[in-house]
């Protein structure tokens, strides 16, 4: 199985092709923070090549902006091509399914810090 599932923000504005037939392919990078650091190391973060083809282009088209959080499911796939006579390899998600990870007015709650919002004391719960 080849499954992927990140949480990151985009690097820059997605670049968006026109693809034949119409098509759009949009291409970005997503830089998923790390859990861990040694001490010396340079970014605190890996930076994930994005392929999204269909209605996640479109999409990225839309909101794609640099610093924008998104959670992302998708496949790795691998390539390669020859420039100047040297095979480079690649690697990218082919994205399945993307959503944001955060609101717009994101700045106006409480975050615990993990991930998850606080929510205000109820005196009755809502169900049993």
């Amino acid at each position: 199985m080849n499954k992927v599932l990140l949480s990151g923000r985009l690097t820059r504005d997605a670049e968006i092709r026109n693809a034949d037939s119409d098509k759009k392919v949009a291409r970005c990078t997503l830089a998923v923070n790390r859990d861990f650091k040694k001490e010396g190391d340079g970014p605190n973060a890996d930076f994930i090549g994005l392929v999204a083809f269909k209605n996640q282009a479109n999409f990225l088209e839309k909101y794609g902006k640099k610093g924008t959080k998104f959670i992302v499911t998708g496949r790795i796939q691998t390539g390669s091509y020859d420039k100047d006579d040297t095979k480079i390899y690649t690697t990218d998600v082919i994205v399945e399914n993307l959503e944001f990870a955060e609101s717009k007015n994101s700045g106006e709650s409480t975050s615990t810090g993990d991930g998850f919002t606080d929510l205000p004391d109820l005196d009755v719960i809502p169900f049993n």
